[in-house]
């Protein structure tokens, strides 16, 4: 059962979810869920609690991420995703800067109506297949030629869990071109405070009042603490038993899946 008491589920009014590893592990065929996770996305909606899904899924416009999710039997609406592709979408608008896209192809419609003549940054998302040496090098060329490179990453994840075994995540070669070019990324994406507070703002509930629930100890828990929220670590996904030990970041509880973080926090209501 999950430890360090039942505090951490007292005053709650909305969740956050993280999706991959805490919903449902992806994969080939969609993916499947996690045992217990539709029930429990069923027992929150029901309960009252608001419900925001907070991702950094990139291989997919939320539409067709959404499709997927209905198919694995989760009841869950657009709206109820804050995803980092749109967020990015705004950041590039306010700041009339035109993409070179290194994404996703099923990710690019996304971009559709943004500018991407003559690149003045570069996009770098979950591009899987797509990060070949070519296409890496081609977006540092353009980088290393700017003036100011501007490097947008959406996410920083270090890997994540498919069916079939863990996965590489953008993090891995943001920092490739970080390290070639010698600059920083900007990371539009958990665990980014900026996104978290648009997450919270999408959810309509304070932080002190909300409750992260994620398998990725830096991006899902550490990043959720740092806007004020409570942030729960599950045993599913990409968690791995070195993670209770990390060296600065404290979930305010560890539970074996998401079934049992809504049993706790349901009978705390």
């Amino acid at each position: 059962m999950a430890e360090r008491g039942r505090g951490w589920a007292r005053a709650v009014r909305g969740l956050l979810l993280d999706v991959s590893g805490v919903l449902y592990d992806s994969g080939a065929g969609g993916g499947v869920p996690i045992a217990g996770s539709v029930e429990a996305v069923r027992r929150i909606k029901a309960s009252g609690l608001k419900l925001q899904l907070c991702t950094n899924e990139t291989q997919a416009t939320r539409e067709s991420f959404v499709r997927k999710l209905r198919a694995l039997g989760f009841d869950i609406s657009v709206a109820q995703v804050t995803a980092p592709a749109p967020a990015a979408c705004h950041l590039l608008r306010e700041r009339g800067l035109r993409p070179h896209l290194l994404v996703h192809h099923d990710l690019v419609p996304e971009f559709a109506e943004i500018d991407k003549t003559n690149p003045n940054c570069v996009v770098l998302g979950d591009a899987a297949e797509n990060f070949t040496y070519a296409n890496l090098n081609e977006a540092f060329r353009l980088l290393i030629g700017m003036e100011k490179p501007v490097l947008i990453s959406l996410g920083k994840g270090r890997y994540y869990k498919e069916t079939d075994g863990l996965k590489l995540d953008v993090g891995a070669y943001m920092k490739a071109l970080e390290y070639a070019c010698d600059i920083q990324a900007e990371v539009v994406g958990k665990p980014a405070k900026r996104f978290f507070e648009s997450a919270l703002a999408e959810l309509g509930v304070p932080a002190e009042q909300a409750i992260m629930i994620g398998d990725d100890i830096v991006s899902d828990v550490g990043g959720a603490q740092q806007c004020g929220m409570r942030a729960l670590q599950v045993r599913t996904g990409k968690f791995r038993p070195s993670d209770e030990n990390h060296p600065e970041v404290k979930p305010d509880a560890y539970v074996n899946n998401l079934a049992e973080a809504v049993d706790i926090i349901l009978q705390e209501l």
